[in-house]
């Protein structure tokens, strides 16, 4: 029995956060994928976990920190906006972005036991997270099999990424660094790297201070995006990428039955997420067979109506002859390919599967 003299702020955090607990963790790790099938789950942003019917288990861009949390400094001045921030490069903007978490972490990095490798598509904070790095050295044991080799739980990306993590203190060994065009197997997995169409990590720093007129990075060095080919299908996992003709060299490289885009309502004189025409756009050019945006979930600044999309679809469909279907999702939710490809959105388990399996106890019947 609580007593309020025993609640601090420390057990309130504790006792609340990550708000599902390990509730996903356990979800994930007690799903039996079906031969012929593959299982996602959204993690938040642009964060997936991907399983295998051979129980290869991969982590996309998982990141479970927050945003905004404070208009003052620690002196308790009016905080403002980096101007080194590429959304102050990208606007001259100064005051402070207001982008606040709006979903919350469904998934405990620390109650992670069973992963075969860690990918992130750039170095974006909302991408790639120190704790999971941490969670994973600290606590995953078993060891994996990469390109036919077995080794330790690898952490793969863009050279950026790799230097990030390298910078945590990820040892050397766990590092991989890939371009477009490398492949990488693990166990019943194909991971390819292809090319990124995320234009804001081009300004994004380093480099630090005056940038104008300064030629921009190698984008292959700073971001990647992601084909994933499992035996149950292929996944096409695109980062903070914008819209990019690139995609449709993608669709006639690839295979791809499930495309994620990234979507937003960008603020006046933003551009950095997908509008819903471009994810349609998106979905057309890969030739996916589903289309589904994520993103969208994550900032108070830039949440976007879903609907949207689903309207210019139907809109669209018959006249543009779209071969694709678009799949609205929620954060924490599971999808099945092909079991889900024909669902156009998702609802959480509303429950009472076992409704009136057992005797009722009430005063009288009526009552109900």
């Amino acid at each position: 029995m609580p007593n309020v003299k025993d609640v601090t702020r420390e057990s309130w955090v504790l006792s609340t956060f990550p708000e599902w607990g390990t509730w996903l963790n356990e979800e994930i790790a007690e799903t039996v994928v079906e031969k012929g099938t593959f299982a996602m789950w959204w993690l938040g942003c642009t964060g997936l976990w991907i399983k295998t019917e051979n129980n290869t288990n991969i982590a996309m861009d998982y990141w479970c920190g927050s945003g905004k949390r404070s208009h003052y400094d620690d002196a308790g001045n009016r905080k403002m906006m980096d101007p080194d921030h590429q959304m102050a490069r990208m606007s001259g903007a100064r005051q402070l972005q207001p982008n606040l978490r709006a979903v919350p972490a469904v998934l405990d990095p620390f109650a992670v036991s069973e992963i075969d490798a860690v990918f992130a598509s750039h170095t974006h904070t909302d991408h790639i997270d120190v704790n999971l790095a941490a969670a994973v050295l600290n606590n995953v044991k078993k060891k994996t099999v990469i390109n036919d080799v077995e080794r330790d739980v690898p952490f793969i990306g863009s050279k950026f990424a790799t230097d990030l993590w390298r910078s945590w203190g990820v040892p050397e060994d766990r590092l991989i660094t890939v371009r477009p065009g490398d492949v990488i197997k693990i166990r019943d997995i194909e991971v390819t790297a292809v090319e990124s169409v995320d234009r804001t990590i081009l300004i994004t720093a380093p480099p630090h201070g005056e940038v104008k007129g300064m030629a921009c990075d190698d984008m292959d060095e700073r971001a990647v995006s992601y084909v994933v080919k499992t035996p149950g299908g292929t996944i096409y996992h695109s980062g903070d990428s914008h819209f990019g003709n690139m995609y449709a060299k993608h669709g006639n490289q690839f295979d791809i039955d499930v495309a994620f885009g990234s979507f937003g309502e960008n603020p006046r004189g933003i551009t950095d997420k997908m509008t819903a025409s471009d994810i349609l756009r998106m979905g057309e050019d890969l030739k996916t067979k589903v289309m589904i945006p994520y993103h969208h979930d994550l900032w108070t600044n830039f949440k976007a109506d879903t609907n949207e999309i689903l309207v210019l679809w139907y809109m669209r469909k018959n006249r543009l002859q779209y071969q694709f279907k678009p799949f609205i999702w929620e954060v924490g939710g599971k999808f099945v390919y092909p079991d889900d490809k024909d669902k156009i959105s998702y609802n959480y388990p509303r429950g009472f599967d076992d409704i009136f399996t057992h005797d009722i106890n009430l005063p009288f019947p009526s009552f109900l």
